[in-house]
């Protein structure tokens, strides 16, 4: 009898294998589907990242392009962009230049200044601005141009040729600190930016602010197939870029192509769901596995792999090097392209604990931010969540930072942070809430970093988990 079943179970096996070997045309044409629709997601991340936050400019904050959408105050968890900054004031500017040239004027660096980069659509950095940008503080015009753009250039503008239609600018009013006057000023002085087309800058048309403070503004990464429309929408609007040309035929054998409607039947939906969690999977395998340490036997990483920043930086102009996988991971953490990374900013990550546990929410952990950081403005501590890379939803505060209000140091001039549900006693202005129901990640700014940073005579410490007890913490 054990023979006969055995030998039945053979059989059923070698059918099977017959079958995997031999699929049906429909059974090749989906597996094409889902591998190129694979491909695609982590090839198209930063460009569909974009169009989520244009989408989420023209729906909820109720602003257009070549305007300027701004938060009046320090950013809450309602702004649901990726990896968001809740310690500057932020204002965004989605720009067109289909119409022609458009310009950007960055006010002088006097009462405050800007921490600006300006992206095209696939967030490549054209140029930053401010004190460390091509400005150099002195305040600009910056002149982003048409892709092939063949007229003058007038003087007394700073041209940027780019080479997709669409972009924007992120500009951040630096912060002195949280109290209300500062914030006001810091608004105040970001309102000077102004944007409007080359053709007008005799008489320049006053720039609307659209301001977007405690509006549910939401461009988290969809990982199914919704995230496809968004990529067809950049296909159908933007050129097809020299480097890109070899994913026409791939984007085609999914159903998006320049010049035809993308309308997948319910079967195609199925699959391209499929592929985006597998593509979710595979570049969540790639974060967790970790990004090189800044200092060996520390967890803490640049938020941005080295050879992705300097291939954007350069505006992928090595033939032999494109970094696409790396690319892809990037942007599922955050946005925007820095041209001189570590002038203006410079931002480290961590999601493990000193022990190489994930970080959990319903844990206390304390992190001590030695004295003297090397920072010329400040630094922060922000919370983010795990899975969406964006502020902890229906969380009081996400961040603490040098500014913060009553923000206690040690004797020693350092300073702990304290992570966790509940704060510790008398730890409260130093504590940053998180959601004991979710995992979480942290993102270490230094605004103005100097030298110790890098040549690594200043550490970041690991963050450890602690105990808490009635009477506060213990070690």
């Amino acid at each position: 009898m054990k023979q006969i079943i055995a030998g039945v179970v053979a059989l059923m096996l070698t059918a099977a294998n017959a079958e995997a070997q031999n699929p049906s045309p429909d059974e090749i044409a989906a597996r094409n589907i889902q591998r190129r629709a694979v491909e695609a997601m982590i090839w198209a991340m930063p460009a569909v990242n974009t169009d989520l936050m244009l989408q989420a400019m023209l729906t909820s904050a109720k602003a257009k392009v070549n305007e300027i959408v701004f938060w009046s105050k320090p950013v809450n968890w309602k702004n649901q962009t990726l990896t968001p900054n809740p310690d500057s004031i932020y204002f965004m500017s989605f720009w067109n230049v289909k119409d022609g040239p458009i310009v950007l004027e960055i006010p002088p660096a006097q009462d405050g200044a800007i921490a600006g980069n300006i992206v095209t659509a696939w967030q490549m950095p054209l140029e930053d601005a401010g004190p460390e940008g091509a400005d150099k503080g002195q305040g600009g015009k910056y002149l982003i141009l048409p892709p092939g753009y063949k007229g003058e250039t007038p003087a007394g503008y700073i041209p940027l040729q780019s080479d997709t239609f669409s972009g924007f600018a992120l500009l951040r009013s630096n912060l002195a600190s949280h109290a209300d006057a500062d914030v006001a000023k810091s608004v105040a002085y970001g309102k000077q930016i102004r944007i409007y087309p080359l053709a007008q800058a005799q008489n320049p048309p006053p720039t609307n602010f659209a301001d977007a403070y405690d509006v549910l503004f939401d461009s988290t990464i969809p990982y199914d197939a919704s995230f496809y429309r968004n990529l067809d929408r950049v296909v159908q609007n933007e050129p097809w870029l020299d480097r890109d040309r070899a994913m026409i035929d791939q984007l085609r054998s999914i159903g998006i192509e320049k010049g035809k409607a993308f309308d997948p039947d319910r079967k195609t939906v199925a699959i391209l769901d499929d592929a985006a969690r597998e593509a979710h999977a595979v570049l969540s395998q790639r974060y967790d596995a970790g990004f090189p340490a800044i200092n060996p036997g520390i967890r803490w990483f640049p938020a941005a792999v080295a050879e992705m920043v300097k291939a954007a930086s350069d505006g992928y102009a090595d033939p032999n090097a494109y970094p696409i996988d790396a690319r892809g991971v990037t942007y599922t953490l955050g946005f925007t392209g820095i041209k001189r990374l570590g002038t203006t900013q410079y931002y480290l990550m961590a999601n493990k604990d000193k022990d190489g546990q994930p970080f959990d929410g319903h844990v206390t952990y304390r992190l001590t931010v030695p004295a003297n950081a090397p920072v010329r403005n400040y630094w922060s501590a922000t919370v983010y969540d795990r899975e969406t890379h964006a502020l902890v939803r229906n969380m009081p505060s996400a961040s603490r930072a040098s500014i913060s209000p009553g923000i206690e140091k040690n004797a020693d001039g350092s300073v702990d942070v304290y992570f966790g549900p509940k704060a510790p006693e008398g730890k409260e202005s130093n504590w940053v809430p998180t959601d004991p129901a979710r995992k979480f990640e942290l993102l270490f700014r230094l605004y103005g970093p100097e030298k110790p940073l890098f040549d690594h005579s200043w550490k970041l410490p690991d963050v450890e988990h602690v105990a808490t007890t009635a009477g506060g913490v213990t070690k």
